[in-house]
């Protein structure tokens, strides 16, 4: 895989063009460096989306038979089912600000009707294996799983997508997310776990136990791909290969909250090049994940107390995507004054 650096020399141009707007310099702070960063992703000093998508992979977690979630299992399966008749929060963000969504099943217990242009099925497995007492996937299930997102990618940049975000769903995945956090950052593993989808505290506590037992039994491993295949989950490992097709194709990456951006750790130790080209749309109120963000060295656009995940931070993230854009192509210079 080969990802392009930013041209550095292009960085000038971009910056004078900012500056040059009908406005103080820096007066639309974040926004100019938005602007700037989607111009670099695309070289070009007028930047274009086209066609975004949304991407949301869903995989069932064989963990969760500890107990790790306040709920159970099979939501999973409904849940996707509610993606496919457009009814859960994604639906209704991607409509609303104009993103494509598909839905992919890399690994749901549970079987669906046919692919549709909207919901499609590279099911690898029916759900991971149980964590606690084997590797969650093998080696070829997880390469499997990197290569479905990588597809997928390139299926959508074929409609002419230039920016792609990444959404996932499966109960027990901030259990994986925790444990990947851990492993690729070195903080411990109380400072990555957090409620998930709304334990007590002795839920919390008895999911801290689940997964430090888990750690312990993986960390002989080194290499970011047997750590995901033995922590991570089918769709973690979907959007981890998505995300590194989306950089070697050029486009702008959406990241969403806590489980996108631990499968961004993944992607991120096979191919660091890779985040260059992503927007870190907002800061989940999972904990841990604004000590990912900070150790990233990267500030998202949102806090909104968002733990849904879905992708849901980047559908409400894009109209500023697009903003930035607009106000570098549109704005008016001093020239005119």
């Amino acid at each position: 895989m080969t990802i392009l650096p930013t041209e550095s020399t292009l960085e000038t141009a971009i910056r004078r063009r900012i500056d040059n707007k009908t406005k103080p310099l820096g007066a639309l702070g974040r926004l100019e460096e938005l602007a700037l960063q989607i111009a670099l992703i695309q070289q070009t000093e007028t930047p274009v989306l086209t066609n975004p998508h949304l991407l949301v992979f869903a995989g069932d977690h064989g963990l969760a038979a500890e107990g790790v979630s306040a709920y159970p299992a099979e939501i999973t399966y409904g849940m996707v089912k509610n993606f496919i008749a457009g009814g859960a929060a994604i639906n209704v963000f991607c409509k609303q600000n104009g993103l494509s969504l598909l839905v992919c099943d890399v690994g749901v217990n549970g079987l669906f009707a046919e692919n549709t242009t909207e919901f499609v099925k590279f099911k690898i497995r029916p759900g991971t294996r149980n964590m606690r007492h084997e590797p969650a996937m093998t080696a070829d299930e997880c390469a499997a799983a990197l290569d479905a997102g990588k597809t997928l990618v390139n299926g959508v940049r074929y409609r002419d997508c230039n920016v792609v975000g990444f959404g996932e769903m499966g109960i027990g995945n901030t259990s994986s997310a925790a444990l990947l956090m851990h492993r690729f950052t070195n903080l411990p593993l109380a400072q990555c776990v957090g409620k998930g989808t709304g334990l007590d505290d002795a839920g919390l506590a008895h999911k801290l136990a689940v997964l430090e037992a888990v750690a312990a039994q993986y960390s002989h491993l080194n290499t970011p791909e047997d750590i995901l295949a033995a922590m991570g989950g089918l769709e973690i490992a979907a959007v981890a290969g998505g995300m590194m097709q989306a950089a070697e194709n050029g486009m702008v990456i959406l990241v969403d909250g806590f489980i996108a951006t631990a499968a961004l750790l993944v992607a991120n130790a096979i191919e660091p090049a890779v985040l260059q080209n992503c927007i870190f749309c907002h800061q989940s109120d999972e904990a841990g994940h604004k000590l990912m963000l900070e150790l990233l060295g990267v500030k998202p656009l949102l806090d909104m107390q968002l733990r849904l995940g879905e992708g849901t931070g980047c559908a409400l993230a894009y109209p500023l995507v697009q903003a930035a854009v607009n106000m570098l192509n549109d704005m008016a210079t001093m020239d005119v004054l």
